[in-house]
């Protein structure tokens, strides 16, 4: 999707765009959670892979159908959106063919902020996603549709916070009152940092049903909120690249879906209220943690090994004309004005 993305998005438009498709996620979660507790009760279990399995394929029809992976070559699209479109995304929705600049993006700053950032991000993630039917199981003992529904509604709340993150986002670059790597900062602090409040929270709550759930639903709603932070960032510092950049940040970005889920029986060994409390406490540990990494070290500019040689040129021609004017004594400046100026005196007599 991201490289898809870097050749349909204008820059302008990019956050809204992309965290509205990334929000189908969220409301993939809000929907198969609950819909998955109601099959296992009434048909059983493995009716939840048939029904999964059949929304895919008729998804995967659609997608043939309907999608293009470049404007170019849309057949359902006006001349006027196409040349928009190409017109405003630029050298930087052509494609890289298969030269990839391997060694710069190794040693890149920016991308491995997003890479650690977006890490850290997700180990939350995954524990809830993981682990949250299992707390609600064995901490708050709601029966299996309850333990569905519940589970769910973060995400629902993530759907609702993550669509409107985009287009504020947008407003803010598009009217000049922030830079991008300013807005994508803000953005991923405010989904970083309440998300980590709340999972504390979370670990106070105890059996309180009412609390935990409202908690939980809070922090992964205001964490949908880095969706237009860290999460798009790729487009940002490498437009060109944007789907290998996702490719690396993605793998690194699954890690806490292995380690997480581990980590989280190993301190619920004993299915106690603190060893839940360290699954909390841990998993606001490293949000505070990746939103100190991004802040530090994220970017939100085009880096030099992403630029294309036709941006380049057209760099080079706009030095060289800035340099012939500078070049241009102030002396001379102030002659030619007086010249100007006689002339225009001896039009009026």
């Amino acid at each position: 999707m991201m490289a898809m993305w870097a050749r349909w998005a204008p820059p302008l438009e990019r956050s809204r765009l992309m965290t509205l498709s990334g929000a189908g996620a969220n409301f993939g979660a809000f929907v198969a959670l609950p819909l998955t507790g109601f099959l296992c009760q009434i048909l059983g279990w493995p009716w939840v892979f048939y029904c999964c399995g059949t929304a895919g394929c008729f998804w995967a029809v659609a997608w043939f159908i309907f999608v293009s992976d470049d404007p170019r070559t849309h057949r359902r699209i006006s001349k006027e959106e196409r040349d928009y479109i190409i017109k405003s995304v630029g050298p930087q929705g052509t494609g890289h063919g298969w030269s990839v600049p391997a060694l710069q993006m190794l040693l890149s700053g920016p991308l491995w902020a997003i890479i650690i950032t977006q890490m850290c991000s997700n180990w939350s993630y995954y524990t809830l996603l993981t682990s949250l039917p299992t707390y609600m199981d064995n901490v708050l003992h709601f029966d299996l549709k309850s333990n569905g529904f519940l589970s769910a509604l973060p995400y629902l709340g993530a759907w609702l916070f993550s669509v409107p993150s985009g287009v504020i986002a947008d407003t803010l670059i598009e009217r000049q009152l922030l830079s991008i790597t300013s807005v994508r900062k803000i953005f991923t602090l405010t989904g970083l940092l309440p998300c980590a409040a709340f999972l504390v929270a979370v670990s106070y709550a105890g059996c309180s049903s009412t609390l935990a759930v409202t908690f939980l639903s809070l922090s992964t709603a205001v964490g949908a909120t880095s969706a237009a932070g860290v999460y798009i960032n790729q487009i940002d510092i490498a437009p060109r690249y944007a789907g290998v950049l996702l490719g690396i940040t993605n793998t690194f970005g699954t890690i806490p879906g292995v380690v997480a889920p581990i980590a989280t029986g190993y301190f619920t060994e004993d299915h106690s209220l603190a060893g839940w409390r360290k699954v909390f406490w841990v998993a606001a540990g490293i949000n505070v943690g990746g939103a100190l990494i991004f802040t530090l070290f994220g970017s939100g500019k085009i880096q030099p090994w992403a630029i294309t040689e036709e941006e380049r040129t057209d760099a080079e021609r706009q030095r060289i004309r800035t340099g012939r004017v500078s070049a241009v004594s102030p002396q001379r400046r102030q002659k030619c004005g007086h010249a100007v100026h006689h002339k225009k005196e001896d039009r009026d007599q």
